[in-house]
């Protein structure tokens, strides 16, 4: 099917419809594929010109010629300092938009999809390959502004740089610039893993840029550490909220729904009366007077809705104005969903709205199939799978620790575990803290909560305590929370 630029816009998620855009003057392409979206600005698709396998960037808007030729401007600097970058074979004006058609690199993969398949020892050499093409960037004085491993490709042991959009070419670039930008592809690897990779990492660039000595670890921690948390309050606390790649927002007097890409295709109720007629007495797992949870099937999905009530009309005007615990939820679910922190899937937020103001609300996500750690750990698991879930359990605080996050709530029943690994729920009490002091604090409140689910099994309450001691490389925390003068 043929579309128009209008029609483009329309566009609102990966994974729509293939169609055929006509381009004056030279073949038109066929898209087989829609991989990335930004709302009423670009599309970017997948597949054929001129019997090649191409990629094209549609921009569209009043602005779409001007970002198009930043793009063009930005692979011309990087072909000009010989980085490797996919091919612009053609551009075009179309009616109210611009379309910039580039080759597509064979056998290739973005960075962020090699790093999820990869092992610890995989992972360590792709954050190596990518410091040498960052260091190659401000070689040539130019800074990538938009640093996400999706703007890399790995072919074999080749990394190309993806966006011209946000490559940046200054005269002469300072160390302090170059550095900062270093610390934004810090930011995007596992916090633990850069914990032990950064001495080898910084040593790395700092020959590449032919340094005689390496950057100060401590001061780059604090700066990836900085940026880390700011992407994830950009993320978490705005992006969702809106139109966006990863979630379709609807909104009206009424309500508020935004759902994640991923599940566009469930047939979910959009209105708090549908909602409620699928919670029943069968399928409750919690009737509280603040909350109700219920686990739902959707188009064979198996679903928690929580429902957040309003317990009397005081309550309601002390709500009303506030977010709301299921928008809480939303954004810490995502929150730790980019931080590669396994938890429920979310999938929808809806709110209902009354000239503005919040009343009942609904957080879905995905429902886990799986024994929480109080019934793990009361099953008769053998000595070696314990062993792995306690670590990765004491693994996941400490990670918790490094990223100033607390989670309010460490009862045993809000920590799944699927295949030894810690999957957390109930996130409508996590916070990102903004200063060290409020997460220390909040950090050791989590721990003494943790430790009191074991109170009354001496064995296991002394195997989580020598592991904190081993997986903690500050045992500060520890001592706070008392953990390391209480051995049983």
């Amino acid at each position: 099917m043929s579309v128009t630029t209008s029609e483009l816009l329309t566009i609102s998620s990966v994974g729509q419809r293939l169609f055929t855009l006509e381009l004056p003057q030279m073949a038109s392409f066929a898209c087989s594929e829609v991989v990335r979206v930004v709302p009423e600005k670009r599309v970017v698709c997948r597949g054929a010109w001129n019997s090649q396998s191409v990629y094209a960037k549609l921009f569209m808007g009043r602005d779409a010629q001007h970002y198009a030729l930043r793009d063009k401007s930005g692979v011309e600097s990087l072909k000009l300092t010989a980085i490797k970058t996919p091919d612009l074979l053609a551009e075009s004006e179309i009616k109210d938009g611009y379309v910039l058609i580039f080759s597509e690199i064979a056998d290739a993969q973005n960075a962020e999809q090699v790093y999820q398949l990869a092992n610890f020892e995989q992972r360590s050499q792709l954050a190596k390959a990518l410091v040498l093409a960052v260091a190659q960037h401000h070689n040539a004085n130019l800074i990538q502004t938009d640093l996400y491993l999706k703007n890399f490709l790995v072919q074999g042991e080749k990394i190309y740089t993806l966006d011209g959009d946000g490559i940046r070419k200054y005269a002469g670039l300072s160390q302090q610039q170059a550095l900062k930008n270093l610390c934004v592809l810090l930011s995007k690897f596992d916090v633990l893993e850069i914990e032990n990779w950064l001495p080898g990492l910084l040593k790395t660039y700092a020959e590449a840029r032919g340094w005689q000595m390496a950057p100060d670890a401590e001061l780059i921690k604090k700066m990836t550490n900085a940026h880390r948390q700011k992407a994830a309050s950009n993320y978490a606390d705005k992006k969702v909220f809106r139109q966006c790649t990863d979630v379709a927002v609807y909104r009206d007097s009424q309500v508020f729904t935004a759902v994640s890409s991923d599940f566009l295709d469930l047939d979910l109720p959009q209105t708090s009366q549908k909602l409620d007629s699928l919670v029943t007495s069968q399928n409750l797992l919690k009737n509280g007077n603040t909350c109700t949870v219920a686990k739902v099937e959707i188009n064979h999905q198996s679903i928690v809705i929580k429902r957040y009530n309003i317990k009397s009309f005081w309550h309601g005007v002390s709500r009303a104005l506030r977010q709301t615990r299921a928008a809480t939820s939303w954004a810490n679910a995502h929150r730790l969903k980019l931080l590669d922190i396994p938890t429920a899937n979310p999938i929808a937020l809806i709110e209902e709205r009354k000239f503005g103001l919040r009343g009942r609300a609904y957080f879905l996500c995905e429902y886990i199939n799986a024994p929480d750690a109080a019934q793990f750990f009361a099953s008769r698991a053998g000595k070696v799978s314990r062993a792995e879930t306690i670590k990765n359990i004491i693994t996941l605080f400490y990670k918790f620790y490094l990223l100033k996050i607390s989670h309010g709530d460490t009862k045993a029943t809000n920590i799944k575990i699927v295949n030894h690994q810690p999957v957390l729920i109930d996130l409508d009490s996590m916070t990102q803290h903004a200063f060290a002091s409020s997460a220390l604090k909040g950090h050791v409140r989590d721990l003494r909560r943790f430790m009191r689910n074991w109170q009354d099994d001496q064995a296991l309450y002394n195997a989580f305590i020598k592991t904190f001691k081993v997986i903690y490389a500050d045992h500060t925390p520890l001592k706070m929370a008392g953990i390391l003068q209480n051995t049983k």
